[in-house]
C-alpha cells in the first residue's frame, strides 16, 4: 500500500515515478536484499543501477542535473524502496541527506562542481557524526581538526557510519583543536580517498545487513579549507539542520518495513489452515492483522504530515519526531505480530518476516532514538 493518503491526488508524473520505483525495487532489489542479509555483502552492488535510473539525485535541483522532486514525493519513494529493500532505502536516504546539506550551504563554484555529479556512484556519500562517546549527545565529538596552512589536519575515529565502506565523501563533524568541550564544532566534507583515512567494516549486525556500517579512522588526514561546510564553529547547526528531514526518512523506512510485514501476514493468514479453516478466520489472528493495519495507517499519516510540514518551511522538530517515534515503534510491533502469525515458519531465515523483524529493530535507534524523540516533543510542548 502506498504512503500517499488516498485522499491526495498526485500529478500523473509523480504517481508514475512512485510506481516505477516500486516495480524496480520488486524486480531488481528484493532478491539482492535477501542475498545481502545472508552474506553481509553491500548495497554498493546496486549503485550503478540506482545512479542509472536517477535515484541518487532525487533531491538535487534540476539545474544541477538532479530530479528536484518535492520532499513528500521523495518520502513516498523511500517507503516503496523499504518495502522491498530496507537496506537500499537507508543507504539512499543517507546519501540524499548529505546532498541536501551541501545544496543548502555550498556556494559556487563548489556547489556546481560537487552536486552536478551527485547522481553518480563515484559520488556516493556518508554521514559521519557518531563516535564511541558521542551518540545522542552529538556535541560531545572528540575527532579533532588542527588548523594548518590551507586547511585542517583531522585525527580521531567515527563509529556506526552508514555507507562507510563505499562512500567517496564523508560529511564529518569535528572539533577544532584547543577549543573547549562542546565548542568549536565544524562540518567538513572529507574525501574518502585521502591518505590516512581508514575504513573498517562492522560485521554481525542484527539487521539491515546490506547497508554498510563502518568505523572510520582519521590519521592526520588533510582537508582543504574549501571543504568547510557552512561557517567555522557552526558545524553542529549544519548537522542538526539535516536531522529533521533525516528522521522523516527513517520513519518512511519503518512504514515500508511494516507494510511488507502486513502484506506477508495477510497472505499467510489466507493460506495457512488450522482446525479446518484459514487461520485468518481465527479471532486472535484477525485482531493482530486489524491492529497492524490501524497502526500502519496512523504511522503513514504522521509521516506524510511531517513531510508536508517540511515542504511548507516549518522549522519545528515536533512533527518529524512524532512521525519517527510512532512509525518505528509501530513497525516493531507489526513485525512482532507478523512472526507470531507465521508461528514456527516465521522463525527461520527462509521466511521473509524473520528478516523484516530484525530489520525493523534498528529504526528506533538510528537518526535519534525513540527516547530522544520523546524528549524533543516534550520540550517543544513546553514540558521540559
Amino acid at each position: 500500500m502506498p504512503l500517499v493518503p488516498s485522499h491526495v491526488e498526485l500529478p500523473p508524473d509523480q504517481q508514475a515515478l512512485i510506481e516505477v520505483v516500486g516495480d524496480f525495487a520488486r524486480g531488481e532489489l528484493f532478491a539482492l536484499d535477501r542475498k545481502w542479509d545472508v552474506d553481509e555483502s553491500s548495497v554498493a552492488e546496486a549503485l550503478p543501477r540506482l545512479g542509472e535510473i536517477g535515484l541518487l539525485n532525487l533531491l538535487i535541483p534540476e539545474d544541477l542535473g538532479g530530479l528536484g522532486i518535492p520532499y513528500s514525493l521523495y518520502i513516498a519513494i523511500l517507503h516503496e524502496l523499504a518495502f522491498w529493500s530496507p537496506s537500499t532505502c537507508v543507504a539512499l536516504a543517507v546519501h540524499s541527506m548529505v546532498g541536501t546539506i551541501l545544496e543548502k550551504y555550498l556556494r559556487d563554484p563548489f556547489r556546481t562542481q560537487w552536486l552536478s555529479s551527485w547522481g553518480r556512484p563515484e559520488s556516493f556519500s556518508a554521514f559521519a557524526l557518531t563516535e564511541a562517546g558521542a551518540g545522542s549527545d552529538a556535541a560531545a565529538v572528540q575527532v579533532i581538526a588542527k588548523k594548518v596552512k590551507g586547511g585542517y589536519r583531522v585525527s580521531g575515529e567515527k563509529m556506526w557510519t552508514s555507507n562507510g565502506m563505499a562512500a567517496r565523501w564523508f560529511l564529518t563533524l569535528v572539533r577544532l583543536e584547543g577549543s573547549r568541550e562542546r565548542e568549536g564544532l565544524c562540518a567538513l566534507l572529507i574525501d574518502g580517498d585521502s591518505p590516512g583515512l581508514e575504513r573498517t567494516k562492522i560485521h554481525g549486525k542484527m539487521g539491515i545487513r546490506g547497508s554498510e556500517t563502518a568505523v572510520i579512522s582519521f590519521h592526520d588526514v588533510f582537508v582543504p579549507v574549501d571543504h568547510l561546510i557552512g561557517e567555522e564553529c557552526d558545524g553542529l547547526d549544519v548537522f542538526l539542520s539535516s536531522l529533521n528531514k533525516g528522521r522523516i526518512g527513517i520513519a518512511a523506512q519503518a512504514t515500508g518495513i511494516a507494510d511488507a510485514c502486513l502484506s506477508e501476514m495477510i497472505a499467510y493468514a489466507r493460506t495457512r489452515e488450522q482446525f479446518g479453516q484459514p487461520i485468518g478466520r481465527l479471532q486472535a489472528v484477525g485482531q493482530m492483522v486489524a491492529d497492524s493495519y490501524v497502526e500502519l495507517e496512523a504511522a503513514k499519516a504522521l509521516v506524510w504530515q511531517a513531510a508536508r510540514k517540511v515542504e511548507g518551511g516549518s522549522s519545528r522538530r515536533r512533527a518529524s519526531s512524532m512521525a519517527k517515534v510512532f512509525a518505528t515503534e509501530a513497525a516493531n510491533r507489526i513485525a512482532y505480530r507478523a512472526v507470531q502469525v507465521h508461528g514456527g515458519t516465521g522463525y527461520v531465515r527462509e521466511c521473509r518476516v524473520e528478516q523484516l523483524y530484525r530489520d525493523a529493530r534498528v529504526t528506533t535507534i538510528y537518526e535519534g532514538t525513540s527516547e530522544i524523540q520523546r524528549l524533543v516533543i516534550a520540550r517543544e510542548l513546553g514540558a521540559g
